[in-house]
């Protein structure tokens, strides 16, 4: 394939979990996509190494400390290096790019998904605060500028396969599966006492330090429940939580008949990549097979939110709906921080998540600028509590 042919991907985040997983994608399909942007925060280091295999039109990192170390290292490679948030919003909109990968965690992936909707790009979404904050926004500006949005998180990608096919079928009820995490069965008394340690150690999944005690924490689910409303225009009532240790089947969709389709396979992030980067079509892979015989038995359960009070704060914030998820959102982000600096406790993350919600300006109808001072004004408040 010419190489003006091949899908041209920016990856934002390529040096985290799902942007390095993303390159192995390109890696294994070099034929077909080329990495033509990545970006980075901090991690100039692993940037430098990328870029030097993968040769992309440009590459941004963040932070603007780096830069002349990036850009000295990459200029021999005729490599377009910047620096900054600026510069972050501004490479999505390039004429050389056909797909953003928005890897980037937290409240930081809103911005450039924004800008790279109004140019046009479709989105992989892996950053599912974006939709979480301002999820009636992104979708309006989706719609407004013709522009798909690929889900990337494992759950929502099954969805997505689920339904493929019957964009004229009503969808009655979507179940998303969760794995409980690595404290699935344990009671407070045990939780008050976990490390980061203990906690970032995901039974099924290999991802970054935040998304892992957000999962052990139920708070992942809870993000990924609204996300699903906006993804798939849902109401509140039609999205269930149902607790499945094996992972192996991802998620399943109801239909107004009874019928029930599941999207299953075993624990790997590439493969929900991958399908937002060649939809509508598969592609062939060499990635690990489930066998049945492995798993003789697949189990499910109800998600216990008394002792994870998360997912239930993240069903009152949709259900508030205004500017109450960027509220959860961002109180949720300070919250994990502190936890893995040490400052509080594994319980008290969902303590700090509730004052938030019960102290910060409620907004039915927020703007952009609102959710911005929203995120600001519930992040200040946090760490108050914290201190």
């Amino acid at each position: 394939m010419e190489d003006s042919q091949k899908k041209k991907i920016a990856i934002l985040g390529s040096t985290g979990s799902i942007g390095t997983q993303a390159l192995e994608v390109i890696s294994s399909h070099s034929e077909r996509f080329e990495a033509s942007v990545l970006t980075a925060q901090n991690n100039f280091e692993l940037l430098i190494q990328q870029s030097k295999i993968f040769k992309p039109n440009a590459v941004v990192i963040v932070n603007d400390d780096h830069y002349e170390k990036v850009f000295d290292a990459l200029d021999p490679f005729d490599i377009k290096v910047y620096s900054g948030i600026n510069a972050l919003n501004s490479v999505v909109q390039m004429e050389e790019v056909d797909l953003v990968i928005t890897a980037l965690v937290g409240y930081a992936g809103l911005q450039p998904t924004i800008k790279a909707i109004e140019a046009g790009k479709n989105i992989g979404l892996a950053n599912k605060e974006t939709l979480v904050v301002a999820g009636e926004l992104i979708t309006g500006l989706a719609k407004e500028n013709r522009v798909n949005i690929y889900p990337v998180d494992s759950e929502h990608s099954a969805i997505f396969q689920c339904i493929v096919g019957e964009f004229h079928n009503r969808i009655e009820k979507i179940y998303l599966t969760a794995s409980g995490g690595p404290f699935r069965g344990k009671d407070r008394e045990f939780l008050a006492n976990v490390t980061k340690e203990q906690a970032l150690k995901h039974p099924n999944w290999d991802m970054g330090a935040k998304v892992t005690i957000d999962s052990a924490s139920l708070m992942n689910k809870g993000l990924e429940v609204i996300e699903a409303k906006w993804l798939f225009g849902l109401k509140p009532e039609q999205i269930d939580v149902i607790v499945h240790p094996q992972s192996i089947i991802h998620s399943i969709v109801q239909f107004e008949d009874g019928s029930m389709k599941a999207q299953m396979g075993l624990p790997d992030m590439k493969l929900p990549i991958q399908f937002a980067m060649t939809y509508p079509d598969r592609y062939r892979s060499d990635f690990p097979r489930f066998d049945f015989l492995n798993y003789p038995q697949l189990t499910f359960e109800k998600p216990d939110m008394n002792t994870f009070p998360n997912l239930g704060l993240a069903f009152e914030a949709m259900n508030q709906g205004g500017n109450m998820p960027c509220i959860l959102n961002a109180a949720n982000e300070i919250a994990v921080d502190s936890f893995l600096n040490d400052k509080v406790g594994f319980l008290r993350m969902s303590d700090i998540v509730h004052e938030c919600m019960q102290s910060i300006s409620f907004l039915k109808n927020p703007t952009y600028e609102d959710y911005v001072l929203t995120d600001q004004e519930t992040r200040i408040k946090a760490l108050e509590y914290i201190n």
